[in-house]
């Protein structure tokens, strides 16, 4: 396998930093990596396999002699310069959500759609961290039984939100259980100790009710599942947690699962691992799924409410398979 020179645009963020220690781990076929970033980067270095890298200010010319470019430095950024990328001869991964619904563009996950990839036209799309451990689930079920309708409800972590997210989490619970105030500056709200069902914290609710985070778990499902017949419905909810998103999934199929059967199913499937034994409390619980590539799934059970339902709760790492791993992944599979 040919080696090939890598540029990471984000590269002092927490999931560019995560894009390359995952590189790094999975001793990925890099020539050379080129981190990039914003002009306040300016004079940052990263650390990646032993040597200091300096961090080069991200430019419409950043891109000469690249092979492959991992995006993650938002919507925004990925408009103005994944077109240069491409133009430059670079194969783009990106992991913001400005091309996720454009339907020239692929939005893979490789245990469930790699065959998307032949249709690429120079930008590939990551999903939404919640999306994609949802999906890595949904499917083997899908193609056991059909999924008719999906209802989700999230927990997720803090980090989803950046450094300063977490920053904030950390800093308002050392506060308040000092008993000082802390007024929040990320978040709409206090986060620590509390739940908000927004996100993004910054942005408006839609026309319908919804936020954007849930409409993209809708959209985004129907599109990486390759069936828009399939019934979608999301509460997003960010919960004091630091890493690690949980999900509380209602799944109803065509044909009838019994909860045994998914578990089998699903312990066969790529990308997923089965813990569920409630009687030894083994469940997947977010401290244990951070630093993990898998996506683990438990309390899997008949919901009582409908003859053909499953419900299951399923937990990953939102920094990794939601969005680092999942992007290195993508380019391993193009590669492949």
């Amino acid at each position: 396998m040919s080696k090939k020179v890598v540029a990471v645009v984000g590269a002092t963020g927490v999931v560019g930093r995560q894009m390359m220690e995952t590189l790094e781990k999975r001793n990925f076929p890099l020539a050379r990596l080129v981190p990039l970033a914003s002009e306040r980067s300016r004079g940052k270095t990263v650390s990646f396999k032993g040597e200091t890298i300096p961090v080069e200010v991200l430019s419409d010319k950043s891109f000469e002699g690249i092979d492959i470019a991992l995006f993650s430095a938002g919507g925004g950024t990925s408009r103005k310069y994944a077109s240069a990328a491409v133009a430059s001869g670079a194969v783009v991964i990106d992991n913001s959500s400005a091309f996720r619904m454009d339907p020239d563009v692929p939005l893979v996950v490789p245990e469930v759609n790699a065959d998307a990839l032949k249709s690429h036209k120079g930008i590939i799309a990551n999903p939404n961290c919640s999306t994609t451990q949802m999906v890595v689930v949904l499917k083997p079920l899908h193609d056991a039984a059909r999924i008719r309708r999906v209802v989700v409800s999230t927990y997720q972590a803090v980090s989803g939100a950046g450094i300063a997210a977490i920053t904030e989490l950390e800093e308002q619970t050392r506060a308040l259980l000092a008993g000082e105030s802390y007024a929040p500056r990320i978040f709409p709200h206090q986060i620590a100790f509390n739940c908000l069902p927004q996100i993004p914290q910054s942005d408006a609710f839609l026309d319908n009710g919804y936020t954007s985070e849930e409409m993209k778990m809708v959209d985004e499902t129907r599109k990486i599942l390759g069936d828009e017949s399939i019934a979608v419905t999301a509460t997003t909810v960010r919960v004091p947690v630091i890493n690690g998103h949980s999900e509380s999934i209602n799944v109803q199929t065509e044909k009838k699962l019994s909860a045994a059967e998914a578990r089998d199913i699903l312990s066969k499937a790529p990308g997923v691992v089965v813990q569920d034994n409630p009687a030894e409390q083994l469940y997947p619980i977010a401290p244990c799924a951070t630093g993990k590539y898998d996506t683990f799934v438990g309390r899997i059970r008949e919901d009582i409410s409908h003859e053909s339902a499953l419900d299951m709760w399923v937990v990953s790492d939102n920094l990794l398979k939601g969005a680092a791993l999942n992007t290195v992944q993508i380019a391993e599979a193009l590669l492949a």
